[in-house]
């Protein structure tokens, strides 16, 4: 049997690399995990979930401070912000969850961790700064970076993307935002509430691409009415530096040119995934723009040779990378033939009201050619939103042709932690009369869900055939109000 300086080597210290190097560890593997920067937690931790989402509460905490009246309260006088003491507080809570991600956990738990580029020799060997590792078995976990396409000027023009916008000095005055997915969206309405004027540029007519057009539009007339300036069906032809602004011209779908101006240009156009400078290739291990080639069981073209996070080019969500890392433990350490399964897999975009899908909206639906029936409920009728003076929103659970569920999306408030029970519901499979004799506690958002349930449920209850039965067994006489007494 060959023998090898490690059993598994993970590339990548993000989640998924994580993932894998903590659970191979415990199961009594010898594990290499190998990151390219001086820390663990990858782009979540230090360029995307961590610091967006505390950006986002920190916009939203100021946006309710200029609005107290809605609540009832005196409108105090509000300050304009120091984004230094933004981004400080950004980084105090980076650093309480690094502790989580540190090096020396994950040595305690068994791993040797080094740092550095790592590049494929052949197919059980890296070189890592000249020296040369051998593992039975890789991981490749090396996570993703933001796309930069070829347009015009923007190669010499200064601009940001996730990896900058967190730890600027300043806060912009003006911000032209290239894009209209989840990162776009988030940090427009962000940045717009902390007083910065945005415009966003999104090629296509609908912002948030994967959602129902339906869903996303009310996300986008929201963002518009809180003062965010949106360009769709435009096209970047060129890119300009001013100086002491960036100039971008665009051409609308009619034809029609024309320029905008700002201070700062965020491109948020999509990621690519960080495999070209790591030789997969050497290692007989195929890829293209997406990612890497994998069966459902997470292997590359060499069995041996695995992929989980951003690299497989799928769903490009720290969840989705920390469950792709337990695919591959249970392949790679355990043996056991696990595919990954993403029927029911749930996201989230954190705008304000918030976005989460599970499973089919109608948009993949209709893709898929499935026959599909809608059922909703607003928020505008939930007590609890209207209590906490938010009512937009609304829950759509999709059915097939044999009346089981598709998927669900929630727009409105706290829909990302709303959505967890359908998560629960159907991944274990739950009968929708479960869900519709379930018991919430009153006034909760959570109510919403067994509403829409209640509302499929009420068309068969309470049918003309029921009550004609009803009547007959028990001698019902029908509706008061309104009749002869």
């Amino acid at each position: 049997m060959a023998k090898f300086d490690y059993d598994i080597g993970i590339l990548g210290g993000g989640s998924a690399g994580l993932t894998v190097a903590a659970g191979a560890a415990q199961f009594g593997a010898k594990t290499l995990l190998i990151e390219k920067e001086k820390v663990l937690g990858g782009d979540c931790l230090h360029y995307g979930c961590v610091p967006s989402k505390t950006l986002i509460k920190t916009a939203h905490v100021y946006h309710l401070m200029k609005n107290a009246a809605r609540f009832g309260l005196p409108q105090p006088e509000i300050q304009p912000i120091d984004f230094r003491d933004v981004a400080n507080r950004i980084k105090s809570v980076i650093s309480v969850i690094q502790e989580h991600d540190s090096v020396k956990r994950f040595c305690s738990l068994g791993v040797k961790v080094e740092s550095g580029n790592a590049v494929f020799t052949d197919e059980h060997t890296v070189s890592l700064d000249g020296r040369k590792i051998t593992a039975g078995s890789w991981v490749i976990a090396t996570g993703s970076s933001p796309s930069v396409p070829k347009i015009a000027g923007l190669g010499s023009t200064p601009c940001i993307t996730n990896r900058d916008i967190f730890y600027l000095d300043s806060l912009p005055k003006s911000m032209i935002i290239l894009g209209g997915g989840p990162i776009s969206t988030e940090m427009a309405q962000a940045f717009s509430r902390l007083g910065t004027r945005v415009s966003v540029i999104q090629r296509s007519g609908q912002i948030l691409g994967r959602e129902d057009s339906d869903m996303a539009d009310a996300v986008l007339q929201n963002l518009r009415a809180e003062g965010v300036e949106f360009h769709l069906n435009t096209a970047i032809e060129s890119v300009k530096d001013l100086g002491g602004e960036r100039e971008v011209t665009v051409r609308t779908k009619d034809g029609e040119a024309a320029i905008i101006r700002a201070e700062t240009i965020l491109v948020a156009l999509g990621r690519e995934p960080n495999l070209r400078t790591l030789g997969p290739e050497n290692a007989g291990v195929d890829y293209d723009g997406k990612g890497l080639k994998l069966d459902s069981r997470l292997r590359t073209t060499q069995k041996h040779i695995f992929g989980a996070g951003d690299v497989t080019g799928a769903y490009q969500f720290t969840h989705a990378a920390g469950y792709e890392g337990g695919v591959v433990l249970t392949n790679a350490i355990l043996h056991l033939p696990r595919r990954a399964d993403y029927t029911f897999f749930p996201w989230c975009t954190y705008t304000d009201p918030e976005l989460a899908s599970i499973g089919m909206n109608e948009t993949a639906a209709r893709a898929a050619g499935v026959q599909y029936a809608v059922w909703t409920e607003e928020f505008k009728m939930n007590d609890r939103g209207l209590a906490e003076g938010e009512g937009l929103g609304r829950i759509k659970l999709v059915l097939d042709a044999k009346e089981k569920p598709l998927g669900v999306q929630i727009l409105g408030l706290h829909a990302g932690e709303l959505i967890s029970e359908w998560v629960a519901a159907l991944n274990g499979k739950v009968k929708l009369s479960a869900l519709a004799g379930a018991v919430h506690p009153y006034p909760t958002l959570a109510e919403i869900n067994k509403r829409v349930v209640g509302n499929y449920f009420s068309g068969k209850i309470f049918s003309d055939k029921v009550r004609k039965t009803l009547k007959f067994f028990f001698s019902l006489r029908g509706r008061a109000c309104g009749s002869e007494q």
